[in-house]
């Protein structure tokens, strides 16, 4: 357990369990888990910190799987505070902890196109720090700058090129925690920007599996057939192409299912632990790498510490 922990505004929980915090659905307990009240609080609470301590900053756990022994950690959720949506000409600038969704529609509001948010589940701080993207779009086709504390508990301001974005990742050094981040929107006109992400919904509900709980996208598309990550690279060929070919379409492990509906859709489908979800991920890895040569990589981040057998 982490000794002396620095007072704060927000609020500091010992041994919070972290099931409750993702999508999932699964996950053992934190350290601690640190619900800072302002940019303020953060800073000052990673300021007297202790550096050999680990720090995990968590959204709101949409891509996300936490393993049954829990994170030794202080994980840092951003919650009110970081929230805030503002719009200024062409540019809208937007806490972490607001939603994609959110983000998306008061844009199109204003007639600035960021439809491409509109379905990706999960927070502004994690579409940056994955370069989240559907529909051909990209965070960083959009991004201008986000400000970040560091593990010191610095204000710092980062560009494009400090985030380095490649397909479905960025660079962040460890412990940093995204507070902000601004976009430069095309303009289109708000009804047609209104009814494109209508049918986009409608499209995302008949093909994926949105009822159940699930992660979004399991793993990554291909890139180049090779998972390179090369900006060059081209993802033509889908995940869940490969999963299908490999025979692994609604297999399942414990309470655990690759969805019948979206077989890239990792599934919980009551009573999976983390370790039913990960050991089916991998499972299905090692059938499309036999029958495909191709390797897939995980989209869900994977975090913690199993269980001992």
């Amino acid at each position: 357990m982490i000794q002396n922990l620095p007072q704060v505004r927000g609020r500091l929980t010992e041994d919070k369990p972290l099931s409750d915090l993702t999508w999932l659905r699964v996950g053992g307990p934190a350290d601690v888990l640190f619900q800072p009240a302002d940019i303020a609080d953060l800073q000052a609470f990673l300021r007297v910190l202790p550096g050999d301590v680990p720090v995990f900053p968590m959204g709101v756990g949409s891509n996300l799987i936490v393993r049954d022994g829990g994170l030794r950690a202080v994980v840092i959720r951003l919650g009110r505070g970081f929230n805030g949506i503002e719009i200024k000409d062409n540019r809208v600038i937007a806490g972490v902890a607001a939603l994609d969704a959110h983000v998306a529609k008061k844009a199109a509001e204003a007639g600035l196109d960021l439809t491409f948010l509109r379905t990706i589940p999960g927070s502004i701080g994690g579409a940056v720090r994955m370069n989240a993207g559907c529909y051909g779009a990209y965070a960083a086709d959009v991004f201008v700058s986000a400000r970040a504390v560091t593990r010191q508990g610095d204000l710092v301001e980062l560009g494009p090129e400090d985030m380095k974005f490649q397909y479905r990742q960025s660079d962040l050094p460890e412990g940093w925690v995204l507070v902000e981040a601004t976009f430069e929107a095309p303009s289109g006109d708000p009804q047609a920007l209104t009814d494109r992400m209508e049918a986009q919904l409608k499209k995302r509900d008949d093909t994926q599996p949105t009822k159940e709980r699930s992660a979004g996208s399991t793993f990554r598309n291909p890139a180049g057939f090779s998972s390179t990550g090369r900006a060059d690279d081209v993802h033509d060929l889908k995940a869940w192409k490969v999963i299908d070919e490999a025979g692994m379409r609604g297999a399942s492990r414990g309470g655990a299912q690759m969805s019948e509906k979206h077989s890239n859709f990792l599934i919980n489908t009551g009573g999976a632990t983390a370790a039913d979800l990960e050991g089916l991920g991998e499972e299905v890895r090692k059938k499309v790498y036999e029958n495909s040569g191709i390797t897939l990589e995980w989209e869900i981040m994977r975090v913690g510490e199993p269980i001992p057998e």
